[in-house]
């Protein structure tokens, strides 16, 4: 059954084989990372990859996939926490604007209209100066700023669900609008948000490695795939591995993301379902 379940959706599967891998090493990087990834020998200084350093050493003489392995944590990090937050904000946002219409949905949308004016990265960019970069930093700037289009979809979800009949049931037997939310419009509108979030991951570790490359993101000596990269480009010439294997990890973690997401979009939309798209 399973064998036949991934058969139908491919992307889902190797969306899902990249993802498991990463948490995998996540979850394990104590154990299975063969070298203290903050830990330097300057005598072995720019190794290129061997038996003993399989990608190879950077400047400080720290082993390369050690540094990778454990910056899978932050990013894994970043990513599902930032999601989580701008999830929580634009659902509940959305759902208000969308149930109560009139002038709170008025109000709520000039709001979210007015932040989409603002570039995301260049407000990130602009918060980061003031508060200072950290992970946590991080974590709650992208999620405080990145949730105005999923709160327009839960919006469009939301204005398309209250006028069926099993929401106006509820309303006649006098159910709380709480509970109508909580309990019949948000679950029967999750679908779509199970997608944005799957591939709001790949975009939040996308903007921390950017952050991080930008010296505004994790600081060292914590590993992470954007300041190895920042910290990789004096060596373009003479020290390729430096700037490859990261770069590789962002880009199979983003495709991974990405998949899954396309993967999710394909099972959950009827319509697609329906064409035979896999």
């Amino acid at each position: 059954m399973i064998k036949r379940f991934f058969s139908h959706h491919p992307l889902m599967f190797w969306g899902g084989v990249i993802i498991t891998l990463l948490v995998l090493c996540a979850l394990t990087a104590q154990w299975i990372a063969p070298y203290d990834p903050i830990r330097q020998n300057l005598t072995q200084n720019l190794l290129p990859p061997s038996i003993h350093h399989w990608m190879g050493t950077d400047q400080y003489g720290r082993d390369v996939l050690s540094r990778l392995i454990y910056g899978s944590r932050v990013s894994l990090s970043v990513g599902l926490v930032a999601v989580s937050i701008y999830i929580l904000i634009g659902t509940t946002v959305g759902s208000v604007a969308g149930y109560y219409g009139g002038w709170v949905d008025g109000a709520l949308m000039r709001l979210v209209d007015i932040l989409l004016c603002i570039p995301t990265f260049f407000l990130i960019l602009m918060v980061i100066a003031f508060v200072g970069p950290s992970i946590i930093n991080i974590m709650v700037i992208i999620g405080v700023t990145s949730w105005t289009d999923v709160a327009r979809l839960v919006r469009g979800e939301v204005l398309a669900l209250k006028e069926r009949e099993f929401i106006q049931a509820a309303r006649v037997i006098g159910m709380k609008d709480s509970r109508i939310i909580l309990r019949h419009l948000l679950p029967n509108a999750l679908g779509p948000v199970l997608v944005v979030a799957t591939l709001g991951i790949g975009g939040a570790i996308l903007v921390e490695s950017s952050l991080s490359f930008l010296g505004l993101g994790v600081q060292p000596p914590t590993p992470s795939w954007g300041n190895m990269l920042e910290e990789g480009k004096d060596h373009l010439t003479d020290a390729w591995w430096l700037i490859t294997f990261p770069g590789m990890a962002i880009f199979l973690t983003v495709l991974g993301y990405n998949l899954l997401g396309e993967g999710l979009r394909d099972l959950l939309d009827p319509r697609l379902r329906g064409s035979g798209r896999q």
